[in-house]
């Protein structure tokens, strides 16, 4: 997984969120610091959480101040308890302080995405279904927020408009019909790219099963339409349910049958992890 971030452009990323931080300079740190303090910071976790992102924080003070010497104490994917070390930050004080809140802006973000993508997967263990992400991110930091999907052993959605062909209502409706939009994205996309159709009904899920549709979404489907969908489409499409999924449904949902669902709430809506840096 860390070759997804390590060809995404993660260096201007970081530049572009110090940048945002620091503008011409951190006043404050230059003013209560001369600037050749040494020391050493501890990253600690607050509350119970899936660490993600443990490399991203770390790259932060690296771009900063390349002689910062990191110790990670944990890695992507293991679970943390309030009060464990995730990580030591040393050198310069003054640079750490000033890099402090983006790094940690982005590791609580990316531990909160991951650690709410674990609730749901664990919800479903045991059926065939696959939590998936969707585009809901936050702009600019979209890659993150996937990576620490993943982490959470959750499932990546397309990364973009890019890389996957999703017909959804108001493509429909402009292009006049399920059938005509298939056809169309069938005969002008790349043979290596999926059709998925937007359903909202049965008939619809007719609809675009007898078009050819690879992928099936059945869209805010109460759990008895779920059920019939997939008896319908009897495997000749992959089916995804989406909408008004929650903690307390998902499992519900699993077990119609499908192959898939999509859970907004796991990067819109996933808190922060709690976790400080202390100064020793």
């Amino acid at each position: 997984m860390t070759s997804m971030l390590e060809t995404s452009g993660l260096r201007n990323l970081i530049r572009r969120a110090l940048e945002e931080d620091m503008g011409p300079g951190d006043v404050t740190t230059a003013s209560v610091l001369t600037g050749e303090e040494k020391g050493s910071a501890l990253a600690v976790a607050k509350a119970e959480m899936v660490v993600a992102g443990i490399e991203v924080f770390k790259e932060v003070f690296f771009t900063l101040d390349p002689d910062i010497r990191f110790i990670r104490s944990t890695v992507d994917g293991q679970e943390a308890a309030p009060g464990e070390v995730l990580a030591e930050v040393s050198g310069n004080l003054a640079n750490i302080l000033t890099a402090e809140r983006t790094a940690l802006n982005i590791l609580q973000r990316m531990c909160g995405v991951a650690t709410h993508t674990m609730r749901f997967a664990g919800e479903i263990r045991g059926t065939r279904a696959r939590i998936l992400d969707t585009r809901k991110t936050m702009p600019g930091l979209r890659i993150l927020d996937k990576f620490a999907v993943r982490v959470g052993g959750g499932s990546n959605h397309r990364m973009g408009l890019f890389d996957g062909i999703l017909i959804k209502d108001n493509h429909i409706a402009a292009a006049g019909g399920i059938s005509k939009a298939v056809a169309r994205a069938r005969q002008g996309a790349p043979h290596t790219l999926k059709i998925e159709v937007e359903a909202g009904n049965i008939q619809e899920v007719k609809e675009a099963a007898a078009a050819g549709a690879d992928i099936i979404m059945l869209d805010n489907m109460d759990l008895e339409e779920m059920r019939e969908a997939v008896r319908l489409i009897e495997g000749r499409a992959l089916t995804e349910a989406s909408g008004n999924v929650n903690l307390s449904n998902v499992k519900r949902i699993a077990e119609t049958g499908v192959d898939f669902i999509s859970v907004g709430a796991i990067t819109h809506s996933a808190p922060a992890a709690d976790i400080s840096l202390k100064i020793r």
